[in-house]
Parts: C-alpha cells; structure tokens; sequence
C-alpha cells in the first residue's frame, strides 16, 4: 500500500535551548502541505535567562505544548530541533522565516509567520467562557467495582430546585471532561447549552485522565460503562437532581457505552441518546470506516482493496480465536505478509514493526471492540431512545448503522425510537465539506447549533 506520511510528535523531551536574541521570541505559525493535506504548525517561542524554551503545537493532530529541546537563533539563521525526531531549520525576514521541517527522511517547505494579533490562532466561537450564567461545581464520585475515584463538573441551572440530568459518555480515545478533541471542546458545548436550557449535566475524566483515577490502557468498554454506572449513582445522592428523570448521551463509542448501561440500570436511566453511536459490530463497522476513509482521501482503489483483505483476515482471525498467544502469532504473519519494506517506518525492522500493530490489536480494547456487536444490548433497550447521525459522517456511517440501532430496538419491541440522519455533518456534528477527520480542527463551528437544539428539546419531551 502506498504509505502514508504522519506527522509524529514527541512529549517527553526535556528542554535544552541557545543563544538569547529578542527578535525570534512570540508565536509563529506556518502549514505542511502532505499529499493534499494540510496541518499546521506552531512555535511557541519565549525567552529565559539563559536563552528560550520553546515548545510546539501541531492543532490538526489535537498536539499542544511540545516540548523543543533544542533552539538556535544566530541572527538570521533559526533552527528548532527535537534530536532524533524533527528539525526546522530557516532564515528570519522580517515577521517571517523562510526555512524547511524535516522528519523521517523527508523534508517539506515551511515558512513561518508571527503571530502579532495576540489572538488565539485556533478559533473556536461556541466554545462558553467564565463567568457562566448557571451553578458549576468540579466534583468526584467512587467507582466501587473499579476501586477508583473518578473527577468531573457538575453543572446545575441553578443551585436551588430539582432538575432532569444527563450524564455525558465520550467516544473511543483518552478523554477528559470536555472530550477534547483537536482544539475543540464538545462536552463543554454540551454542557453549556444544555444546562441553560434547564438540564443538569454531568461530565467527567475517563479513568486515568485529568483527575480520574485508573488505568486506561487496561479498560475495555465494559469497565467504562461501570465508570458511568457509578456516575448515575453519583447523580441519585444529589438533592437537585430529579432522580426518575436522569438519561446518558453518548458520543460514538459512548453511544455504544449508553445502551450497556441502560439495560443494567432499567429503573435508573429514563432515556439515552445515541451521538454517532454504532449499531453494527466492531469488526464490520472499522472495514466500513476505513474504506470511506481512504477512499474519500483519494487512495488509489487498489490499495484500498488491499487494505479490506488484509484487515478482513486480521478481524476474521480474532473474532476466531480463543487462544491469545496463538492469535498474536497469527496476526504477526498477516502484517508481514501485508508490509513492503518501504511502508516500515524508519529505523525500524519489517519484524519489529509487524509486532507492534500486532500490540495495537491485541490490546483490551481494541479486542472488545471488535468483537462486540452493540445490537445485543440495543434488543434489551426499553426507555426512549434518539440517535442521530450525519451524512457525511465516515467513522460511523449513518445509513448502515441508524438502521442497525432501529432494527435491533424493533427487534426487543421498544417502540420509543427516534432517529435522524442530517445533511452535511460529520462525525463531531460539524458542517463539512468532506467528512474526513483532518477536516475537524479547520472547521471553527464545534456543533451544528440545530444539533444542539434537536436534542435539547427531545429531552424536555422526556423529562416533561
């Protein structure tokens, strides 16, 4: 397959900088232009006593404050190095540098402008700013199946008075409370929007995020659901939550997460929402995912096909197998197979390489979500139910998994079903020329406001 170029960012380096010239210092900003795609790139540059720390940000891959370690600056000559990984190296005119980012044995053009606004580059116009107009609270809650203490906020139209109350689940990925993701904030948005309409929400840091405790790396979806079980739990020992009147909205894998938690909880739960939840199983939903994916981002159809082969034998193998070790070793021959010497990332073997996407699947999660099919959960669903989808959503396509969820709610005779399928959005609920997930962080809208209002006011129907 024709191998795709990845901008890779380290965060552990420690900082080791030189020289001390006032002219470098500020925000500078430029783009990489990679085989039609656009991401941008930010240096961060300050100055200290004994030269500058500067660190650097990469927006369209969600990547802040970088750690440089190393940063020369001999008037006009600049050079900005992580050892090892990346250097840019170029010349200041002016409020610009004209110079070239280097990685991997590539190089690319990067000219870089100074940011002299003192705005924030990336813009992000829904996004609620203090001080808010309802009763915020950060709070913690115990997860006594898991043991541990999970952080989040709590935000309340008012302090005073009883109110219906959502618990917010984020999609697949470490995330904290807002569910951040490539500079925007959603579950702010959410929060934000649905408190001033009346609806307590409750929004919170997976385990082992932010100020969770826990360990995420170990969690499949069914140890999150007991984090959101233990969530509602929380709610119920609030004196302002109306506690026959609490629902989850779940966000991709969230809204897979809802319906889990739903059935073990019946008489907890009033209703859920489904975000670009999932209603085929894993392993089918990722081939799906992937062919749009590289299709829509102009992959030539060969090596599409190529790539369903491969990972239609991979996901065949481990819905298969009941033997780990010897699912590791197969697995490890499908990559080899599959990998041509010029596709192994430098500095690494074909063998070394094959191990380490054999790690990626054969970790917890990425088992359980392969091979879980969310309609067996969905079939024992009996509160009122939305799920929403945009067109061109191409991580959770809308047509094939809306009629999943309402097959397998028709199929358990829940006859509470409403679901909606909007034009021109994408998997984050963002108006969207592509649908393709570098597009996000260009996009400055976090939510499609119709959105917003959609299911503001198919709750209130609910919680009337």
């Amino acid at each position: 397959m024709k191998k795709l170029f990845t901008l890779f960012l380290f965060t552990t380096l420690t900082s080791f900088v030189l020289s001390a010239q006032s002219e470098i210092t500020g925000q500078w900003s430029g783009t990489l232009e990679v085989q039609g795609i656009e991401l941008r790139v930010v240096f961060n540059v300050s100055q200290i006593e004994n030269g500058y720390k500067t660190t650097m940000d990469s927006p369209d891959q969600g990547a802040k404050d970088i750690p440089i370690p190393v940063t020369v600056f001999n008037n006009p000559n600049v050079k900005f190095e992580i050892p090892g990984a990346i250097e840019y190296t170029g010349a200041l005119k002016g409020d610009k540098i004209i110079g070239t980012f280097k990685q991997s044995g590539v190089s690319l053009a990067l000219d870089l402008t100074k940011n002299t606004s003192g705005e924030d580059l990336i813009k992000r116009p829904q996004e609620p700013k203090e001080p808010f107009s309802y009763y915020s609270e950060d709070v913690i809650f115990r997860n006594k199946k898991a043991n541990i203490t999970l952080a989040g906020t709590l935000t309340l139209p008012n302090q005073t008075g009883k109110f219906p109350a959502v618990v917010l689940i984020s999609g697949s990925g470490a995330q904290d409370r807002n569910s951040e993701i490539l500079g925007h904030k959603p579950f702010l948005v959410w929060s934000d929007y649905l408190t001033k309409n009346g609806i307590a929400v409750l929004r919170f840091d997976e385990r082992g995020v932010g100020e969770s405790e826990g360990n995420f790396a170990k969690a499949t979806s069914n140890d999150f659901a007991t984090d959101v079980q233990s969530a509602v739990e929380f709610l119920k020992t609030r004196k302002e939550i109306h506690k026959k009147k609490i629902g989850l909205i779940g966000h991709s894998e969230g809204g897979v997460i809802a319906p889990m938690v739903a059935v073990s909880n019946p008489k907890d739960i009033s209703f859920i929402v489904l975000l670009a939840g999932a209603g085929i199983q894993g392993s089918e939903l990722l081939l799906l995912q992937q062919k749009l994916i590289l299709a829509a981002s102009g992959i030539p159809q060969e090596d599409i096909e190529q790539n369903f082969e491969k990972h239609s034998r991979i996901f065949q193998e481990i819905n298969q197998s009941t033997d780990d070790q010897q699912l590791k070793t197969n697995l490890n021959s499908i990559v080899l197979e599959y990998t041509s010497d010029n596709e192994t990332p430098q500095g690494m073997t074909k063998e070394q390489y094959a191990q380490t996407q054999t790690s990626t699947y054969t970790s917890p999660w990425m088992l359980n979500f392969i091979r879980y099919n969310p309609a067996v959960a969905l079939q024992k669903v009996k509160c009122a139910v939305l799920a929403i989808n945009g067109d061109k959503d191409l991580q959770v396509p809308a047509t094939e998994n809306l009629t999943a969820i309402r097959k397998a709610l028709n199929k358990g005779k829940n006859k509470k079903i409403t679901t909606k399928q909007y034009p021109n959005l994408n998997h984050l609920f963002q108006e969207s020329e592509t649908g393709l997930p570098q597009e996000y962080s260009l996009i400055e809208q976090t939510i499609f406001p119709k959105v917003l209002e959609d299911v503001t006011h198919w709750i209130k129907i609910q919680t009337k």
